[in-house]
């Protein structure tokens, strides 16, 4: 059981690690793609908004995209997993 809650502990802090990285790395991707948008429309005269403004806007938009809430896989996944191997190991 002592081993367990140790897996249990250092796995959390790994997985907590990793889910911010992650998170911070597609942020910064995204924050890129935005930018050389803007560029693109700025050298063709078509840009409507100053560059922060449009990075923020699009910014805001990723805060409630699908791939936003697809970043929580990177706890729910292996969390699954290895309750599963646990159960099949111990109970069957």
């Amino acid at each position: 059981m002592l081993g367990l809650a140790r897996l249990v502990l250092f796995g959390l802090i790994g997985l907590t690690l990793l889910f911010w990285l992650v998170r911070i790395y597609a942020r910064s991707l995204k924050r890129e793609a935005l930018e050389e948008d803007w560029e693109e429309t700025a050298t063709e005269g078509r840009a409507e908004l100053p560059r922060d403004a449009f990075v923020e806007k699009g910014l805001r938009a990723y805060e409630k995209s699908l791939l936003r809430k697809l970043i929580w896989l990177v706890y729910i996944l292996p969390i699954t997993l290895i309750a599963l191997v646990v159960y099949l190991m111990n109970y069957t």
